[in-house]
């Protein structure tokens, strides 16, 4: 709450982020055949443990995501590339709306644009978002305990390890999967802030 007594934002409220490396609209569903594309790319999807969507599993994804934002929980976005094209997908979720608190997840994008700035980029202005204009007191990123890719792209970002939620959920080809959790808090965004903005000047 400000000072004037506006009420914060909602965490679910649409908006688009743009920064020099990437733009983030929120999901639509004429966005189905660039993000089909891009799951199709270097067979993305085929990585057992992520969930990233066949291309002809898209569209009702697309349908998922905006039901859950719908219902209130999350806030979908699709992921463009400096250069305008369709990239990939990423959300806000699990959102509690109580405790001001965000997960970022359901993240994935095209091995075209892995790494290069796009992602530093997306995480830097989702994170700005959460802290700096809906007012969280905190931001989450999960993924599963064996994709060290994602760890320690996570880890980059300066989130710390909250702790591993052991057997938490069953993956879709019905494997256990053991959850890491990762979290920001409020007093150490301004230094994280500072961190994402250089990793995105230095020299690639």
């Amino acid at each position: 709450m400000s000072e004037n007594n506006t009420a914060a934002p909602k965490l679910t409220d649409w908006v688009t982020l743009q920064g020099q490396h990437a733009r983030l609209e929120p999901l639509h569903s004429s966005h189905a055949e660039g993000l089909a594309e891009a799951a199709a790319d270097g067979g993305v999807h085929q990585l057992w443990y992520t969930a990233v969507p066949a291309p002809a599993r898209v569209p009702a994804e697309i349908e998922r995501r905006l039901a859950l934002h719908a219902a209130g929980s999350m806030l979908p976005f699709t992921v463009f590339d400096a250069a305008g094209r369709i990239a990939g997908m990423t959300t806000y979720m699990n959102i509690d709306h109580a405790n001001r608190r965000v997960e970022i997840g359901s993240t994935w994008y095209a091995p075209r644009v892995q790494r290069t700035g796009l992602n530093t980029q997306c995480k830097l202005m989702l994170l700005t978002h959460a802290f700096e204009t809906l007012g969280c007191i905190a931001v989450e990123f999960r993924t599963h305990r064996l994709n060290t890719q994602s760890r320690r792209a996570i880890e980059r970002l300066g989130a710390q390890l909250d702790g591993i939620l052991r057997s938490h959920l069953r993956t879709a080809d019905g494997n256990l999967r053991d959850t890491c959790v990762y979290s920001i808090i409020a007093p150490e965004w301004p230094t994280i802030k500072t961190h994402l903005q250089w990793q995105l000047a230095r020299p690639r």
